[in-house]
């Protein structure tokens, strides 16, 4: 097979999946490790995606963000799974921030009213679907930002000033062991990075794509919160392990 049919199927295969072991790459095209390995120098040279340990991954502009349908169709499975272990972590009574997004709105489905918990949020759709549970909720009030539904804004930054939590959690962009918890809109960043200042505790919704990845804007670093993720390969647990707190959930 042709170099240039190999990098055609290896971008194809990032953009399927985002990331691309290079084991598989070696299947897929019947290329030897070495082959593959100078496939992915070269495209990364040339732009096209960002080399990791054992494989390649999708490279994204710093400040390149889906919309809420875009996101709400990534990962769904998985983004079910991270949110009922992050509810996990509620107690009765609690007083909960919960950050726009369809990572943490996969927590709702698993809050009910007999937990008597106040929850202050962000999120347009995520506190409809509180109240339609009988829970509690405060609204920040706000600029509403038409793609992702938030309330962004100094309004809402000052408006949350007001709240303390015994928990905040926050869906993410990027997380970096070097450039910390990244995500591409500052407003939106001053926003989560104002809720995990006044909790008790943080937790992070971070699926294993978002390890390694790096967006436009710092949130905090990876010791500032609890990460929640789906399994990690044992490379990158290992990479983290020394400086986050990471819970990995099995699927």
């Amino acid at each position: 097979m042709l170099a240039e049919e190999r990098h055609r199927i290896i971008l194809e295969l990032l953009k399927e999946h985002n990331v691309v072991k290079l084991q598989d790459i070696c299947e897929r095209t019947q290329c030897s490790e070495s082959s593959g390995r100078r496939d992915l120098q070269l495209l990364e040279e040339r732009g096209l995606l960002v080399r990791v340990h054992g494989g390649a991954k999708m490279k994204q502009p710093l400040q390149r963000e889906l919309d809420v349908m875009g996101k709400s169709a990534q990962n769904t499975q998985e983004k079910e799974s991270l949110g009922a272990k992050a509810a996990s972590y509620i107690q009765d009574d609690d007083v909960i921030y919960l950050d726009a997004g369809t990572s943490t709105i996969a927590i709702i489905p698993y809050l009910s009213e007999d937990q008597h918990l106040t929850v202050v949020t962000n999120g347009v759709e995520h506190a409809s679907l509180l109240a339609d549970k009988n829970i509690r909720t405060f609204l920040l009030g706000g600029r509403l930002k038409n793609t992702t539904k938030a309330i962004i804004g100094v309004e809402a930054a000052n408006d949350l000033k007001r709240f303390r939590f015994n928990k905040a959690f926050l869906g993410i962009n990027g997380v970096h062991e070097k450039y910390g918890l990244t995500t591409p809109d500052p407003d939106e960043a001053e926003i989560k990075r104002t809720a995990l200042e006044r909790s008790e505790k943080g937790y992070v919704i971070a699926d294993k794509s978002k390890f390694g990845y790096v967006s436009f804007v710092k949130v905090a670093d990876v010791t500032d919160a609890t990460i929640i993720t789906s399994t990690l390969p044992a490379s990158v647990a290992k990479q983290y392990s020394s400086q986050a707190t990471i819970q990995e959930v099995i699927l």
